[in-house]
């Protein structure tokens, strides 16, 4: 009987150097896209997918992400007074259950791996589904939720991917693929971590999403810690996808690495595009800065 997946981790206890001197003190998950920080689009994505509990992996200094999903009393006693109920909308409404959110502090930055392994006590027996912030999607339909879908009809491990270029391969984890891979998913027989173009088993990259079975705990406690004493959870999926069947799904519309500085900035461009009430000053706004290209200084 396949389980549900009813329970989501997010890792995000990482010290976002890349976006410095900004994450000195503010966690880089907080960082906003248009309005809304990248934590909570993720968060959303989960949510829409029908997921109900929330694990967060934090670090030192990121009680800001804490608070973030926490009701704010006084600003919302004075935004009810004010009777401003779409901003008060904005503050209250999406905010998960009591009882359903929980945070766990990561000690030691140990990687990807080892953050997810400081949830094993609460995850148990049960299936469960990764975000990771820096990725951002626009498409039709979530992409977790596609992921999911594919995960009750056939269960097993399920990771999200995106097809990139072939200059841009050693940039990332890439599946190989055991078969086809033009449908809706397909499966895996193993993945290498930023491999040469020449030697890449495939153009398909690993994304920040992942739906996983609980027996990954094991792996990743058998997984080695790298040179920079970080456990990395591609090591352990790479030793899981041999006893455990692992599906791909492959992303369809517009990705987005917000981990870094360009990605970031077109995921704002995008994100405020699809919007109603910002897409045509966007579009103006975009134009007016293309003309005047020549006259900006370069520093």
């Amino acid at each position: 009987m396949i389980k549900p997946v009813e329970v989501a981790v997010f890792p995000v206890g990482g010290l976002g150097t890349r976006f410095l001197p900004a994450t000195k003190s503010i966690p880089k998950e907080m960082l906003p896209v248009v309005d809304k920080p990248l934590i909570q689009y993720a968060y959303e994505q989960a949510k829409e997918a029908g997921i109900k509990q929330f694990i967060f992996i934090t670090g030192r200094n990121k009680n800001t992400i804490t608070n973030h999903f926490d009701h704010a009393f006084e600003l919302q006693k004075v935004l009810d007074e004010k009777e401003k109920k779409a901003m008060l909308s904005q503050v209250k409404d999406w905010l998960p259950e009591a009882g359903n959110i929980a945070f766990i502090r990561q000690q030691e930055p140990k990687g990807l791996g080892h953050a997810i392994y400081c949830a094993h006590h609460f995850i148990g027996d049960r299936p469960f589904a990764v975000l990771l912030a820096d990725e951002m999607y626009l498409s039709e339909k979530p992409f977790m939720k596609s992921m999911v879908d594919i995960h009750n009809q056939y269960g097993g491990n399920v990771i999200g991917v995106g097809e990139v270029s072939e200059e841009k391969v050693s940039s990332y984890g890439i599946v190989a693929p055991s078969g086809a891979t033009d449908g809706d998913y397909f499966t895996i027989k193993g993945m290498v971590e930023k491999p040469k173009s020449e030697d890449a088993p495939s153009r398909f990259s690993i994304s920040g999403q992942y739906i996983l079975q609980p027996e990954i705990f094991h792996y990743i406690e058998q997984a080695k810690a790298g040179k920079d004493g970080e456990i990395q959870l591609t090591d352990a999926l790479n030793a899981m996808v041999k006893d455990v069947p692992t599906r791909a799904v492959p992303f369809r519309g517009m990705r987005f690495d917000c981990g870094n500085k360009q990605g970031f900035l077109a995921a704002n461009i995008a994100f405020a595009l699809s919007r109603k009430d910002m897409r045509e000053e966007t579009l103006e706004t975009l134009k007016t800065l293309v003309n005047q290209a020549d006259d900006i200084p370069v520093q």
